[in-house]
């Protein structure tokens, strides 16, 4: 904590920090998935697919990926409140619309494919495990790459702020 003009003490600057980290984070899921899991997928047959990505679909929904998942949003947009007033604000503001759009993309087209998929059932025993998997995989891996590109934004607009914040104080 530091102090401010009227000699109260802010937490602005520490949620500031803690909104890029869990940002970072998150960034960092998207990015992997789209680098490197989606890709490796991408090799292997049908059933395969379906089941890591049931497997992973699954797995991710525990409260450590909640916390960085919803704990960007809000700590992006505690901080915006917070730095309202600030010079630096619109970066935040940036920030918080980049990653409010990742969080809309993920809700709206992401989780309903994963809901679909792990719908499907059992891998072994889907009648045609290519069509499952033809009616996921390009928009999953589409909307996945936006996902990578807005909440890397996000991170990138926070780490504009957090510089400013720490070179130029509170004001």
């Amino acid at each position: 904590m530091t102090d401010n003009s009227t000699g109260r003490r802010t937490t602005a600057g520490g949620v500031l920090g803690a909104a890029t980290v869990a940002m970072g984070l998150i960034a960092g899921v998207f990015y992997i998935f789209a680098c490197a899991i989606m890709p490796s997928l991408a090799r292997s047959d049908d059933r395969v697919y379906i089941e890591v990505m049931q497997n992973i679909n699954d797995v991710i929904q525990n409260p450590v990926f909640f916390l960085s998942f919803l704990g960007a949003l809000a700590l992006t947009a505690i901080s915006a409140w917070q730095l309202r007033g600030s010079p630096y604000k619109w970066w935040v503001f940036a920030a918080l619309a980049a990653y409010a759009l990742t969080f809309l993309f993920t809700v709206v087209a992401n989780i309903p494919l994963n809901n679909d998929l792990a719908d499907a059932g059992d891998p072994a025993k889907i009648a045609d495990p290519a069509a499952v998997r033809e009616k996921f995989e390009d928009t999953w891996v589409a909307w996945n790459v936006v996902r990578a590109l807005l909440s890397t934004l996000a991170l990138a607009c926070l780490a504009r702020a957090l510089f400013l914040y720490g070179r130029y104080g509170r004001s």
